[in-house]
């Protein structure tokens, strides 16, 4: 208890140091107020998802997962809608706003469920090579795979419009229409979770709910500092801000997320953990991306499109690309040892080309167009390997994807094989 106890104090710490230096009037060099506020971030992802958890103790399951599936995409999303807010005023923040969308993105998939199996690997000494998937998960992978087809799409059109926001919106809202109607089940309590679940019911539900208010809170203040500082930092230290926007910004969203998921395959439920990295890749491409016109709109006072410039038009579809070999992969409903290996050194291969020329600005001058070049070549060889992924297996379930959520709906659980 003491260990959860600890925790929790900790989360909670983290945002209150940023709270406290931020009313108070502090001035931080940059690099200090982005730690300090992208602390807090992380901190409040962590309560929030602690929060979630508990409030399925007390509302139906399916509208728990339902608000979990916005909750989840706030610390990420706050950041994102910031910079695309500001994108009205000045054009420069639409490349960061792409930017942090497409890392999350990227670090979801290429490092987030890669790292799950390798977990569950050394969790059983070698036994288990892979993580399955259960059949309720077709729902999720069902509409991963329309957003997916949908996303590729976009570079076609170079803009992100209104409209885009309107399909993927509505993408977003049929996935939680199609949550609500899941079947109940007993929530999987990791954490500090356990140790506020044991309070008497009133004292549970008041901390819940200040937990969903405070982390909230924490969010909404830091997003702002944390994106500008990352930029400032960036200017200040010859770093490009594109890249600490795209890879930096995500981690202090993305991690919190990441870790209960580990707890999950520690605790013996790789299953639930690869389930929730699987529904926050839905959110992320549905909910996160459809918003970002929609903010921008908002903000230039007019339904105006964001315009992508060639490389942003390049970052979202080596995203794509790699969304639809992910969804290739899981449509066995398993992740094994080596298709986790196969998208963490093609993660980790596009990342190097992308850091090694800004970090060693001083190789050959031919390299940073080899980099450019090679967004589009990894993004084929997502898009081959998926083809490859999907004709070759004979446990690929693509087709029964298209009947399994329809089922699940329909009949409120869905169908054992």
């Amino acid at each position: 208890m003491s260990k959860h106890l600890l925790s929790f104090v900790s989360a909670a710490s983290l945002v209150l140091q940023w709270l406290v230096l931020h009313w108070s009037g502090v001035h931080l060099t940059p690099p200090l107020e982005a730690l300090a506020s992208g602390a807090a971030i992380f901190g409040a992802a962590f309560l929030l998802s602690w929060a979630a958890e508990l409030a399925q103790l007390d509302i139906p399951r399916g509208v728990a997962i339902a608000g979990l599936a916005v909750v989840a995409v706030l610390p990420e999303s706050a950041v994102d809608l910031y910079l695309a807010w500001q994108a009205a005023e000045d054009p420069t923040y639409i490349g960061y706003a792409t930017a942090n969308m497409t890392g999350a993105n990227r670090l979801l998939i290429g490092v987030g469920w890669a790292s799950l199996v390798l977990v569950a690997w050394v969790r059983s000494r070698g036994a288990q090579r892979e993580i399955t998937l259960a059949p309720s998960h077709s729902v999720e992978l069902w509409y991963l795979f329309l957003a997916t087809v949908y996303a590729l799409t976009i570079p076609l059109k170079g803009t992100l419009t209104l409209a885009d926001s309107a399909v993927l919106l509505t993408i977003f809202g049929f996935y939680a229409r199609a949550l609500l109607r899941q079947p109940v089940e007993p929530p999987h309590l990791v954490g500090p979770p356990v140790l506020i679940a044991s309070l008497s019911t009133p004292l549970r539900r008041g901390v819940t709910l200040g937990l969903f208010l405070y982390s909230a809170l924490g969010i909404l203040v830091a997003a702002e500092p944390f994106a500008e500082s990352l930029i400032s930092t960036g200017s200040r230290l010859a770093i490009p801000e594109y890249l600490l926007i795209q890879w930096v910004a995500p981690l202090a969203s993305e991690s919190p997320e990441l870790i209960v998921a580990i707890l999950f395959v520690l605790r013996g439920a790789a299953t639930a953990g690869l389930g929730m990295l699987l529904s926050s890749k839905v959110n992320q491409w549905t909910l996160l991306v459809g918003a970002l016109p929609l903010a921008y709109g908002i903000s230039g006072g007019q339904p105006d499109a964001m315009p992508l410039d060639a490389l942003q038009v390049k970052e979202i579809f080596l995203t794509a690309a790699q969304s639809a070999l992910g969804l290739a992969i899981l449509v066995s409903f398993a992740l094994s040892i080596p298709a986790a290996t196969l998208l963490f050194v093609l993660f980790t291969a596009q990342l190097l080309t992308q850091l090694v020329p800004e970090i060693f600005p001083g190789l050959s001058t031919g390299f940073p167009e080899f980099v450019e070049v090679a967004r589009y070549g990894f993004a084929y060889a997502y898009l081959l390997l998926a083809i490859v992924h999907l004709v070759g297996s004979r446990k690929s379930r693509l087709f029964s994807l298209f009947r399994l959520p329809a089922e699940a709906e329909k009949n409120g659980r869905v169908r054992e094989w």
